[in-house]
């Protein structure tokens, strides 16, 4: 299911790839912001945003409307400045509906609570965190650290779980490369300040991808966002993931 789109996905992607003076860009295009890796003999894409150069926004749908469900309708209803987009990713957990189930801010404003309740699945192995940036600095903490020394809210921010490292060890609860292997991705912010949005391009255990981000990353927290429906759209590389229904987003536009 992956680097797949429909014709209009295609549209929004040449788009997204030609820049012009009514683009609102200005200089050099940077460099492309996603790289292919080879991890422990397993493929992976690196998408890095600098906030020296970036800025991150966490989208779900339309103001006032529905849930996008995906990257391509996403990319289709933001067609005028796609230009400015470097990539967007899946980001937190989400209900059927495609509504966030974790703390979730939007330009600023939550749209919902920080969510420490005990259940079952992934985003219940606690802890399980927030990534979150204010003022162009971007973190990703645990909840419980979170709610413990946040006291300013920021202006994004998303809530998945579990954490994948915590105070630079990996959580204790995932083993070293258990049997559940999916395709999937998450995010940490290097020792230099930028964030990593790592997807495998094939199943990987949850202790592999952990371990991409001590170790390679550097990252001393970091965070899982999803498994099997994790998607990206990196306009640079015309690729266009499709899948299961999305919930949240994370998008890296370039700064105007």
């Amino acid at each position: 299911m992956k680097k797949t789109a429909g014709a209009l996905a295609l549209a929004v992607l040449l788009a997204s790839t030609t820049s012009s003076p009514a683009d609102g860009l200005r200089g050099p295009s940077p460099l492309p912001a996603c790289r292919a890796v080879i991890f422990e003999n397993s493929p992976l894409t690196d998408c890095t945003a600098d906030p020296a150069i970036d800025r991150i926004r966490i989208i779900v749908g339309p103001p006032g409307g529905k849930p996008y469900r995906s990257l391509a309708a996403f990319a289709a209803a933001g067609l005028r400045n796609a230009a400015a987009v470097r990539f967007a990713m899946n980001a937190g957990m989400f209900g059927e509906d495609g509504s966030p189930i974790g703390y979730t801010v939007i330009d600023g404003k939550r749209v919902h609570p920080l969510n420490r309740a005990s259940a079952t699945g992934n985003f219940y192995m606690k802890p399980n965190g927030v990534f979150f940036g204010t003022g162009g600095k971007w973190q990703v903490l645990s909840a419980d650290a979170f709610a413990a020394t946040i006291d300013k809210r920021p202006d994004f921010a998303t809530q998945s779980g579990p954490m994948l490292v915590i105070d630079g060890a990996l959580h204790p609860q995932i083993a070293p490369d258990g049997p559940s292997k999916k395709v999937r991705n998450g995010v940490g912010v290097d020792p230099a300040g930028r964030a990593h949005f790592v997807i495998s391009d094939a199943p990987i255990s949850f202790g592999k991808l952990a371990r991409y981000y001590r170790d390679v990353v550097k990252a001393p927290n970091a965070l899982f966002l999803d498994g099997t429906v994790s998607q990206l759209w990196d306009p640079a590389e015309k690729r266009m993931d499709s899948g299961p229904p999305l919930g949240p987003l994370v998008v890296v536009e370039r700064r105007r």
